[in-house]
C-alpha cells in the first residue's frame, strides 16, 4: 500500500468516524429531549449513555484504520509525540471538521429537522471554559496513559463521567464544538461560544500532554491495534 493510499484510507476513516460520533451525540440528544418530558437530568443521562456506547464502538472499529482520533486536539498531540506524521495533520483536521458537519446534518435528517441551521444555545463563562480545559486535559491523559487493550473503554468511560462532572458537559473536542454549532438542539452550541471553547480545549490538550510527560514513561503498549504500529502504519489512540 502506497503512502498516498494509506493517507486516503486514514482520512476517510476519520471523516466517517467523526460524522458518526456527531450523529450519535446530536441524535441521542434530540431523542432524549423528546422523550424526557422536560426532565433535563434524564435527557442528559440518555445522551451520556448513547455517547459512551457509540464512542467505544467507533474507537474499536476505526482505531485500526486511522487511530480513531475524531478530534483535532488529539491529532495535534499525536504529531507532537511523533505518533502521527506532521504532513497528515491538516488532512486529519479537515476530515474531522467536515465529518462533524456531516454528522450534524445526518442527525437532523433522521429526525426531520431543518438540515442547515445554527445553534442559539449560548455556552459561556469562566466555569465553562475551565471545564473544557479540564475535560480535554483528562481526555489526553487517559489516551496517553491507558493500557492499550483497555484504551477504548477507558476513553469512553472518561467522556461519560465528564458529561456529569464538568460544567460544560465535556465537549473536549474542537471538531465536536464545530459540528454542534450547526444544530439548534439539546447538544448545540452557539457560534459565538465556539472560539473560547476551542481555546480552552487546546490549553487543556497541552496540559494533558505536559502531565503525561511529567510521569515516568510507560513501557511501549502492545496488544491493541489502536495504539501500536501495525503493518508499518501508525495506529494512534483517539
Amino acid at each position: 500500500m502506497t503512502a498516498v493510499t494509506s493517507l486516503k484510507r486514514k482520512v476517510l476513516a476519520e471523516l466517517i468516524g467523526t460524522a458518526l460520533l456527531l450523529a450519535v451525540v446530536i441524535g441521542s440528544g434530540i431523542m432524549a429531549q423528546r422523550l424526557a418530558g422536560g426532565n433535563a437530568a434524564i435527557a442528559l443521562l440518555a445522551n451520556t449513555l448513547a455517547t459512551v456506547a457509540g464512542l467505544y464502538v467507533l474507537i474499536e472499529v476505526f482505531g485500526p484504520l486511522s487511530g480513531a482520533h475524531f478530534n483535532p486536539a488529539v491529532s495535534a498531540v499525536m504529531v507532537l509525540r511523533g505518533e502521527l506524521h506532521a504532513q497528515e495533520l491538516l488532512p486529519y483536521i479537515a476530515a474531522q471538521l467536515v465529518g462533524a458537519l456531516l454528522g450534524a446534518w445526518l442527525a437532523h435528517a433522521m429526525f426531520d429537522l431543518p438540515i442547515v441551521e445554527l445553534s442559539s444555545k449560548v455556552r459561556a463563562g469562566t466555569g465553562q471554559w475551565i471545564a473544557e480545559a479540564v475535560a480535554t486535559a483528562g481526555l489526553i491523559l487517559v489516551i496517553l496513559r491507558a493500557p492499550g487493550e483497555r484504551a477504548a473503554i477507558m476513553v469512553a468511560a472518561y467522556i461519560g463521567a465528564a458529561y456529569w462532572f464538568t460544567a460544560s458537559t465535556s465537549f473536549a473536542n474542537p471538531a465536536a464544538a464545530f459540528g454542534r454549532m450547526f444544530s439548534d438542539t439539546f447538544a448545540g452550541i452557539a457560534p459565538s461560544s465556539v472560539p473560547a471553547f476551542v481555546i480552552a480545549q487546546l490549553i487543556g490538550a497541552a496540559t494533558g500532554l505536559a502531565l503525561h510527560t511529567a510521569f515516568e514513561p510507560r513501557k511501549p503498549r502492545v496488544g491493541h491495534p489502536n495504539l501500536v504500529e501495525s503493518s508499518g502504519e501508525h495506529g494512534d489512540a483517539r
